[in-house]
């Protein structure tokens, strides 16, 4: 066989070769493609396009015109998103470290061999798969000023003027984060019982050998070993606080006044009750750089305390 013979037959296998995997990557790629187009028509186009309508101005109904800055500026003269911004960082600052004290509190209780564990597993986690709206409806019932049973429950006990709760600007904040906490906590609980079921026995024999009592062995084994969930714990927690609304909406509406008017609730007025969809996005935005910078502060500092034994 000549070599013009033999180089042929190489370009005829070399092609064969790229036409049977392009094939391979086209049948790979069409199994992706129903996923990735459901993304880029819900997230990615809308996300785009929130961030370019920051800087513009937009009724829904009219011809879309630059702003430029001007959107950001006006936050600085908006009184309320001064307000709204406050509110949130309060309701951030007490949920998260709530939930987390309390979904390991209830994980240390229900990993113990107690008499009906599975059920009160359970009964804890309800709250997290139970509607929303049913969950704010029953505890403005609960927290009713005038009929609620907490508050019949404290005149009884002789308390004179009982606390008005989601009526009032310095109780309904409050209100909502006991609420908020109650809700999230049990799934939170079922991370911490996955986390302390996989910290080695041996570890708690050794340190009773060498005479430790039970907190020394939460304060040197569990908590170390636990690190691990509870930054990722702490990352969602914070994420999923900034981005409260569902739960406000129901239960105060941002009110009473402005006293639980959060930043994604300042959002949706913005957007959908005054049509100012440029304003709104250039909040969005904001809101979105706040998450972005805690959330690259709670990585860099992953080092110093996170124990990944």
């Amino acid at each position: 066989m000549s070599s013009t013979q033999w180089s042929n037959r190489a370009q005829s296998l070399s092609s064969s070769a790229r036409h049977s995997r392009l094939k391979r990557e086209l049948v790979a790629y069409s199994f992706i493609l129903p996923n990735f187009l459901g993304f880029a028509i819900f997230t990615l186009i809308p996300m785009v396009f929130s961030l370019v309508l920051a800087f513009m101005h937009w009724d829904g109904a009219g011809a879309i015109t630059w702003a430029g800055l001007s959107n950001f500026a006006d936050m600085l003269k908006d009184e309320t998103f001064r307000i709204s911004l406050i509110n949130t960082l309060y309701y951030v600052a007490f949920t998260v470290p709530l939930t987390m004290a309390a979904a390991l509190g209830l994980a240390l209780l229900l990993n113990q061999p107690l008499r009906g564990r599975d059920f009160f597993r359970t009964t804890f986690f309800f709250p997290y798969v139970a509607s929303l709206v049913a969950v704010a409806v029953v505890w403005n019932m609960i927290f009713h000023p005038a009929m609620g049973p907490v508050n019949q429950l404290l005149s009884a006990l002789g308390v004179d003027k009982p606390p008005r709760w989601t009526a009032s600007v310095d109780w309904a904040m409050p209100t909502v984060i006991m609420a908020s906490v109650w809700k999230g906590m049990g799934y939170y609980m079922v991370l911490y019982l996955a986390a302390l079921q996989g910290i080695p026995s041996y570890l708690y024999e050794a340190a009773e050998i060498d005479g430790a009592n039970s907190w020394q062995r939460f304060r040197y084994i569990t908590l170390p070993m636990l690190t691990p969930t509870t930054f990722f714990v702490s990352i969602m927690l914070t994420i999923a606080s900034f981005k409260v609304f569902d739960l406000i909406l129901v239960m105060t509406g941002g009110g009473p006044g402005r006293a639980t008017n959060v930043l994604v609730v300042h959002t949706y007025n913005m957007a959908f009750k005054e049509f100012r969809y440029g304003y709104s996005s250039a909040i969005a935005m904001v809101l979105f750089v706040i998450v972005l910078v805690i959330t690259i502060i709670q990585f860099r500092m992953e080092r110093r305390w996170v124990n990944y034994m």
